[in-house]
C-alpha cells in the first residue's frame, strides 16, 4: 500500500478560520459581518466589459499567450507612476506583478525566511500573512503596540528578525491607521537596528475623509518591500497585485515567481491596464469610499446603541473593519454558534494573534451588507453578548 510522507512544512498549513466561517454564512438568512470581501456592488462591470472587448480586438494573440514573469510592461509603468505620487520613487523594473498580493506575501516568505527565522508582526495582524509565512517555518515575534500601531521602542525585541510585517493603512483586522509620526518613528528605529520592513497596503485607497499619511516605504526606501493590490479598488476575482522591491531582492523574487506560476495571467493584466490607464480609478474609487463610509457610520451608530457595557472599539477612518474587544470573561469563538443561531456571523479575533489568545476579541466587516441589515446584525450580536 502506498504511503505518503508529508513535508515538515505541511504540518504548519492550517485551514483559514475566515474561509471556514464563510461556509457558515452561506446559510439562508444569515447576516454576515464576517468576510473581508469588497462589495460586489462596486465592481466596474461595464468598464471591464469594454476593456475586455478592446484587448480581444486589438491584441488577442498577445493577451492569450504566455507572458513575461515580471508582468505587463505598461501596467508596471502605471504602478510606478502612481506610487511616485505617494512619495515612493521606484522604476518600473522594480515592480513585480503578482497573482494577488497574497502571492506577494508567499514570495517574500520563500525568499527571506529560513526554518526558525524570526519574523516580527503586529499583534494582532493579518491572518493571511501568518498563513503565508508559517509554512516556511517562521517563528513569529509579536511587537507590542497601542491604538496608533506598533511601538518603535518595542522593535528592539525583534532585533535579528528577517523583517517586520506591517499594515499601516486601515489594518486587517483592527481597522487602525498609523499616524504620520508613528510611521516615521518606526522607519527610523527599524533602520537603526537593521530591521527590514514588509509594508502591505491593500486598503490605502479606501479612506473616508482624508488620505492616509505617506507610506512607510517613502521614508524607509530600500529598507522596505511594498505590496499593493487591485482587489479592493477593482475586483478580487482578477487576482492582481504587485510587489515593489529593492534591486538587491528583485531577482530572487522574480525567480521564485517563475518557479511558482511562470507569470500572472497576461490577459487580466492587459484588461486592468486598459481600465486604469486613462484615470478611471480617480472617478471610480470615490464612489466606493462614499458607499463604505455610509456603512461605517451605520455600524458605528449600531454598536453604540446595542452592544453591552464593557465592549470597546474605535471607528475606523477607512478600510473595511471594526475591531471589537469584549469584556475579558467572554470568548468570541465559543459564542459564535449562538450568534449564528441568532442570525449573524463575525470572525473571532484569536486567529489574528501569532500566539493565539485574546479570546475576547472579534472582527466585524461593514462593506458587503446594506446599512439596515448592518443594524439588524449588530442588534443580534448585542443580544447574544447580553445573554452571555
Amino acid at each position: 500500500m502506498t504511503s505518503w510522507t508529508l513535508a515538515r512544512r505541511a504540518e504548519r498549513l492550517n485551514p483559514s478560520t475566515i474561509r471556514e466561517i464563510l461556509k457558515i454564512t452561506e446559510r439562508p438568512g444569515i447576516i454576515s459581518l464576517a468576510g473581508g470581501l469588497p462589495s460586489a456592488d462596486t465592481f466596474p462591470v461595464q468598464a471591464m466589459r469594454e476593456a475586455t472587448a478592446t484587448v480581444l480586438r486589438d491584441t488577442p494573440r498577445e493577451a492569450l499567450q504566455y507572458a513575461a514573469s515580471e508582468g505587463f510592461g505598461p501596467l508596471r509603468e502605471w504602478v510606478a507612476a502612481e506610487l511616485a505620487g505617494q512619495g515612493i520613487q521606484v522604476d518600473a523594473d522594480q515592480v513585480l506583478i503578482t497573482t494577488g498580493s497574497q502571492q506577494g506575501l508567499d514570495l517574500v516568505g520563500k525568499v527571506l525566511i529560513d526554518p526558525g527565522s524570526a519574523v516580527a508582526v503586529e499583534s494582532p495582524t493579518y491572518l493571511g500573512a501568518l498563513q503565508a509565512f508559517a509554512p516556511y517555518e517562521a517563528e513569529f515575534v509579536a511587537v507590542e503596540g497601542d491604538d496608533d500601531g506598533p511601538l518603535p521602542q518595542a522593535l528592539d525585541a525583534a532585533r535579528g528578525a528577517r523583517f517586520l510585517y506591517l499594515l499601516p493603512n486601515y489594518q486587517n483586522p483592527t481597522g487602525r491607521c498609523l499616524p504620520a509620526a508613528r510611521r516615521l518613528a518606526l522607519a527610523a528605529r527599524a533602520a537603526e537596528i537593521g530591521l527590514p520592513i514588509v509594508e502591505d497596503n491593500p486598503y490605502g485607497d479606501l479612506w473616508f475623509d482624508e488620505p492616509p499619511p505617506p507610506p512607510v516605504r517613502a521614508t524607509a526606501g530600500d529598507g522596505a518591500v511594498y505590496l499593493g493590490s487591485f482587489s479592493k479598488v477593482l475586483a478580487p476575482g482578477l487576482r492582481l497585485g504587485y510587489v515593489v522591491a529593492p534591486r538587491v531582492l528583485y531577482p530572487k523574487l522574480l525567480q521564485a515567481k517563475q518557479a511558482s506560476d511562470l507569470h500572472t495571467p497576461g490577459f487580466n493584466q492587459r484588461v486592468v491596464h486598459e481600465v486604469v490607464k486613462s484615470g478611471f480609478l480617480k472617478e471610480h474609487v470615490p464612489t466606493i469610499r462614499a458607499r463604505y463610509k455610509a456603512q461605517r457610520d451605520a455600524m458605528a451608530t449600531a454598536l453604540q446603541a446595542h452592544l453591552p457595557p464593557g465592549c470597546r472599539w474605535l471607528a475606523p477612518v477607512g478600510g473595511m473593519f471594526f475591531w471589537v474587544e469584549l469584556p475579558a470573561h467572554l470568548d468570541a469563538t465559543a459564542l459564535l454558534p449562538q450568534a449564528v443561531e441568532a442570525g449573524m456571523a463575525y470572525v473571532p479575533g484569536s486567529s489574528f494573534y501569532p500566539q493565539g489568545g485574546h479570546a475576547n476579541t472579534l472582527r466585524l466587516s461593514f462593506v458587503t451588507v446594506p446599512p439596515e441589515r448592518i443594524v439588524e446584525g449588530v442588534v443580534a450580536l448585542g443580544r447574544v453578548l447580553r445573554q452571555a
